[in-house]
């Protein structure tokens, strides 16, 4: 299977002095996804946790709700026999639809943003099984300004490269606030799918009770995918969209951005951040 990083020679400039020297580079490669041989999505993504991604996508998109939606997910072969890792054939039960791929619903993605392929606007407003909005969490806002530091020491290739977006959970229904997983992505939207792959594969869907801290900025997109997940709290270290806090206020998503140091902005539901309460 292909590797999560690669090495390249590069020329180094530096005070007008250059240097041949190594340098490892995050891998991006495509990912077909199919449902029952059907081509679906195109992603790029950096290999690995490709059946967490695939299965974080088809919930995120509303064609599966749990788990036990999905019979299989398999690597497909090339007719010549060769397997280069970057088809995946995902078979649903039978009870569940598959979703009609037309025009309307065009699912090419690329590693920095996973809707402007859609076709129609109507193909990027969801409708969520979860109501994160009738989560009764609430967190410390020191437990939230922890966090960024927990995630950049668990970024391993990103320490090798500095060229991945990262995604992590933290589960507070026993009020610990653990890190639960923690995935790494040329994309940011296939981090949090990778993410939300695992919990559907660990039984934690919907994901009351959690945070979802991702390392940059907080979109329209990332903002769907933690509603369609049923996640409470979404955290990010950069700035947020102005649609993306219209869909938090909306579905009563607490949304933080900016998060750094020991301060953070509230854009949504302060009442869940402990010592945020509106006055």
């Amino acid at each position: 299977m292909s590797r999560i990083t690669q090495r390249r020679r590069v020329s180094h400039l530096a005070a007008g002095d250059a240097t041949q020297r190594p340098e490892t580079l995050a891998v991006e490669e495509p990912l077909e996804i199919r449902l029952g041989g059907v081509p679906l999505t195109v992603t790029m993504r950096t290999p690995g946790s490709d059946i967490e991604l695939a299965q974080g996508f088809l919930l995120t998109e509303g064609i599966i709700a749990g788990r036990d939606d999905v019979l299989t997910a398999r690597y497909c072969a090339h007719p010549d026999g060769t397997n280069t890792y970057n088809v995946l054939d995902v078979t649903l039960a039978p009870d569940v639809a598959p979703p009609a791929v037309d025009i309307t619903r065009n699912f090419y993605t690329t590693s920095s943003c996973g809707i402007c392929g859609k076709a129609s606007l109507e193909a990027v407003r969801l409708a969520s099984r979860y109501s994160p909005g009738e989560d009764g969490l609430r967190v410390s806002a020191a437990a939230v300004t922890a966090m960024p530091d927990q995630l950049r020491a668990a970024q391993d290739v990103f320490a090798t490269t500095g060229g991945l977006h990262a995604a992590a959970l933290f589960d507070f229904r026993d009020g610990d606030g653990t890190m639960r997983v923690v995935r790494e992505d040329v994309g940011r939207h296939n981090a949090v799918d990778k993410v939300i792959g695992w919990a559907l594969e660990h039984g934690r869907v919907p994901l009351a009770g959690a945070v979802l801290l991702v390392s940059g900025r907080a979109s329209f997109e990332l903002t769907q995918k933690a509603v369609m997940a049923g996640i409470p709290v979404l955290a990010a270290l950069s700035a947020p969209s102005s649609l993306a806090v219209d869909l938090a206020a909306e579905c009563g998503l607490t949304l933080v951005a900016f998060l750094r140091g020991a301060s953070m902005n509230v854009y949504s539901r302060p009442d869940r951040i402990i010592g945020c309460e509106p006055v």
